[in-house]
């Protein structure tokens, strides 16, 4: 399955309909832009897997969660500077014949992440 992610807003209550991402490839501090994605009505990318099993490769990763326009999109109203801008995780593949599923629960103020199946 190679490497998916799933965005859901816990301040609503729902799929993060609209948020930007951006999968990098990671070395050290240097970042290369893989693919920017919009994520559709059920809060994932409307193409499937971000990279599919041939294209997953045993290295470093980072995701970019566009925190900010998205809640300011659904007219969220919050002090600036804002809490939460962008959510960075960078993450590692030991195994790239494995799924690697990298959800994000996020509010204006919070966000949690896990390997999900």
């Amino acid at each position: 399955m190679g490497l998916s992610t799933h965005v859901l807003d816990t301040m609503h209550g729902c799929p993060a309909a609209g948020m930007h991402v951006s999968l990098y490839t990671t070395q050290g501090e240097a970042a290369q832009l893989v693919k920017r994605v919009v994520l559709n009505a059920d809060g994932r990318n409307p193409d499937g897997p971000l990279l599919d099993n041939a294209s997953l490769q045993s290295g470093t990763y980072r995701l970019v969660f566009e925190v900010k326009p998205y809640f300011q999109a659904r007219g969220v109203v919050l002090p600036e500077p804002h809490f939460l801008d962008r959510v960075t995780l960078d993450f590692g593949v030991s195994d790239a014949s494995q799924h690697y599923h990298v959800p994000l629960l996020v509010s204006p103020w919070s966000y949690s992440t896990y390997r999900g199946s």
